[in-house]
């Protein structure tokens, strides 16, 4: 199975291919550059195995919650070559993306949503599988919300920019933290092999975001009040 996944939904844009478990990949910091590498990735990824995207059994991509602009890039570009090469796509939530990033059994992330906000989930892992304990939710750092037990391992941007209310709020539940892991495509591509598999696939028109805000735009008063 030959699968594309992408990801622009933090300040990271990543590209990678699943090519029947084996994975090349391609990630840069790109900061507000996301539409110019992203497709350069893309053809650097194909060109590299001597494929195009006609090749392909589908495309995954990062679905949110993160960063508005960057969700609708990769939508964008995920619809464009799915329509274009009549390709199924399939949607990976980020929280979860970044869980299965690292070994942990227990993991807490929280991705940094901006003004004073945090994207929150919980997984733990069962036979290998990630189970959600706290479904994708967009809340303050203080209030998030409550986990079982402890040994729990935070990973995410918002414990980097909100450690301390984090750590507080989930006192003797934490045994590590690590604020600089971030979703990636080579963990989408993962997550979306077996429901690639299992024919989940949906038609390109169905690439769309998961924002969790229902307000995306703010006003500049809005922005500057706490």
């Amino acid at each position: 199975m030959k699968i594309l996944a992408v990801d622009t939904s933090t300040e990271f844009c990543s590209a990678a291919l699943w090519l029947d478990g084996v994975v090349d990949e391609r990630e840069t910091l790109a900061g507000q550059t996301h539409s110019r590498v992203l497709l350069g990735m893309v053809d650097e990824l194909l060109k590299a195995h001597a494929l195009t995207v006609r090749d392909l059994c589908g495309i995954a991509y990062g679905e949110g919650p993160g960063s508005f602009t960057g969700l609708r890039i990769t939508c964008g570009v995920v619809q464009g070559l799915a329509f274009a090469a009549e390709l199924p796509v399939v949607g990976v939530g980020t929280l979860l993306a970044t869980a299965a990033g690292c070994d942990a059994e227990r993991v807490v992330c929280c991705l940094d949503a901006r003004v004073h906000e945090i994207y929150h989930a919980a997984y733990e892992r069962h036979a290998g599988v990630l189970r959600g304990v706290c479904e994708p939710a967009l809340c303050v750092p203080h209030a998030a919300p409550e986990l079982p037990g402890a040994d729990w391992f935070g990973v995410g941007s918002g414990f980097g920019v909100y450690r301390e209310a984090l750590t507080r709020r989930y006192t003797g539940q934490l045994r590590a933290v690590d604020p600089n892991r971030y979703p990636h495509a080579r963990d989408i591509a993962a997550l979306a092999a077996p429901r690639f598999a299992a024919g989940e696939g949906l038609d390109a028109e169905y690439a769309a975001p998961l924002y969790l805000r229902d307000k995306v735009a703010l006003r500049i008063d809005e922005r500057a009040t706490p």
